[in-house]
């Protein structure tokens, strides 16, 4: 299980995909490579990092729509950082209910499961 707070990125995020489910603060961004970065390898400009962000499709809802993310944690108003006792109350609910779902299945399961998720990311959901 993983949840990206505040910004996963670069190769790290090739491991936290890794998982049977990837959960995301509904404020926090993912992606391999950040928009600054990726900004001045297309563009050979480091200030067009707004416009390759929404290239990239790294908000939660983006990443949810390419099941790259399995659910979006939502915060308190204001973003985690106003209220950080309820963003962790937040996190821990989803966390709960994600062990408690993943419990019922036997480790073969769990390991075909991660490996479908895996393969599924970037595919438009149907729904």
């Amino acid at each position: 299980m993983t949840v990206v707070t505040g910004e996963g990125g670069s190769g790290g995020a090739i491991a936290l995909a890794a998982a049977n489910r990837v959960l995301i603060l509904e404020h926090s961004i993912y992606s391999v490579i950040s928009p600054e970065g990726a900004a001045s390898i297309l563009f050979r400009d480091g200030a067009r990092a707004k416009e390759a962000a929404a290239a990239m499709k790294i908000t939660a809802e983006d990443l949810l729509a390419l099941r790259i993310v399995d659910r979006i944690v939502r915060e308190p108003l204001g973003g985690a950082h106003s209220d950080p006792a309820a963003a962790i109350a937040a996190v821990g609910d989803a966390l709960e209910l994600e062990l408690r779902d993943l419990a019922r299945l036997s480790p073969k399961a769990l390991r075909r499961q991660r490996a479908e998720r895996f393969y599924a990311i970037g595919r438009a959901s149907d729904a």
